[in-house]
C-alpha cells in the first residue's frame, strides 16, 4: 500500500506539473522526503502530509482514503492478518468484553479511548489512530458489508468513557446501529456470572470460502488463531455467550435504560426529580402528595 500511495502520489505530481522540490515546499517538506515517499522508502507518510498532498495536488481527498491502508502496514503481521481477513468477512461475530468495538464507535468515543495510554506519543499520533479506526467502519455501510453480532459484557454500557455526554452518545449510537438489518446487538448481563471468555474480548470472521478465523484480545495482547480445532474451540465459546446473552429486544431495552438512567441529557430531569418538582406544585396548589402510581392522594378533612 505505501508503494501505491507512492506512484499516486509520483502521478499526480506529475500531471500537475510539478518537481519534487516544489510539491515539498508546497506541503513544508524537504523535497527527499517527497522522494521517499514516492519510491516507499523511509518513514511512512503522516496524516497530516497525506492531507497537505491531497490539497497541494487536487487529489479530492484520493491520498487520505489510501491512507489507513498504509497505516495498518507498522503494524504486526498477526494485526494485519486479522484487519485483511477482517476487510473481506461475510460474517463478523464479537464479544466485547471492556468496551464498544471499533466498528461500532463513535469518533468522541474512540478519541476517548485511544487517548489513554502510554504508547501516545501527541496528538498528531492521536488523529491517525481515530482516523485508521473510523476508516474501518466503512465496510458496515458497503455493497458486500457483512452480517455483524455484537455481543456486549454489561460493563461495557456502564463505564463512563469519555464521560456522560460522550457515553451518551455512543448509546444511541448503538441503537441506531441494532434498527439496522445486517447488526444484531445483545447484552450479556451481569448475574450470568463467569464464563469462557471472561478474560478478554473474542471476535470470530466467517470468510468467503467457509472458512473461519478467530481473535482474542486483552488490554495489551492480541492473537489471531487459524488452526481449525482452536478456532472451532473458540466458535463454540462464542456462540455460548451469544445464547446467555439477553435477547436483542430485552438488550436494546436494557441500553436504552442505562442511557436514561445514568447518562440522560442534562436538560432532562430523571424521574425522581421529576416527581419531587411535581409534588412541590401540588403543595404549592393545595392539592394532595402524589400516590407512587402517579395519582394524587387527597387532604384529609380536619375533623369539627
Amino acid at each position: 500500500m505505501a508503494a501505491l500511495f507512492g506512484s499516486r502520489v509520483r502521478r499526480l505530481r506529475t500531471a500537475a506539473g510539478l518537481t519534487q522540490a516544489e510539491l515539498g515546499a508546497k506541503t513544508h517538506v524537504v523535497s527527499t522526503r517527497i522522494t521517499q515517499i514516492e519510491r516507499s522508502s523511509g518513514a511512512k507518510p503522516t496524516l497530516e502530509l497525506a492531507r497537505a498532498l491531497d490539497a497541494a495536488l487536487g487529489a479530492d481527498n484520493l491520498l487520505v482514503d489510501l491512507w489507513p491502508y498504509v497505516y495498518r502496514e507498522a503494524f504486526p503481521d498477526w494485526s494485519r492478518a486479522f484487519m485483511a481477513h477482517s476487510a473481506r468477512a461475510v460474517s463478523i461475530g464479537q464479544y466485547a468484553a471492556h468496551v464498544v468495538p471499533g466498528l461500532l464507535q463513535t469518533e468522541a468515543y474512540a478519541r476517548a479511548l485511544l487517548s489513554v495510554g502510554r504508547s501516545l506519543t501527541g496528538e498528531e499520533q492521536l488523529e491517525e489512530r481515530v482516523t485508521a479506526r473510523l476508516a474501518r467502519q466503512k465496510r458496515l455501510h458497503a455493497p458486500d458489508r457483512p452480517e455483524l453480532w455484537v455481543v456486549l459484557d454489561e460493563s461495557v454500557i456502564h463505564r463512563p468513557v469519555g464521560g456522560t455526554g460522550v457515553m451518551r452518545r455512543q448509546l444511541v449510537r448503538l441503537l441506531e446501529a441494532a434498527e439496522e438489518r445486517h447488526i444484531t446487538v445483545q447484552v450479556l448481563p451481569f448475574d450470568q456470572g463467569a464464563h469462557d471468555a471472561l478474560g478478554g474480548s473474542l471476535t470470530v470472521l466467517s470468510l468467503p470460502d467457509g472458512t473461519r478465523v478467530a481473535y482474542t484480545e486483552g488490554a495489551h495482547y492480541g492473537q489471531l488463531v487459524e488452526d481449525p480445532p482452536e478456532v472451532n474451540d473458540l466458535t463454540l465459546t462464542y456462540d455460548r455467550l451469544r445464547a446467555a446473552a439477553l435477547p436483542p429486544l430485552m438488550s436494546l431495552d436494557m441500553i436504552r435504560s442505562v442511557m436514561e438512567g445514568n447518562y440522560r441529557a442534562a436538560t432532562v430531569p430523571s424521574r425522581s426529580e421529576r416527581r419531587r418538582v411535581a409534588q412541590q406544585q401540588l403543595q404549592q396548589s393545595g392539592g394532595g402528595r402524589l400516590r407512587r402510581g402517579g395519582g394524587r392522594i387527597p387532604r384529609r378533612r380536619a375533623r369539627p
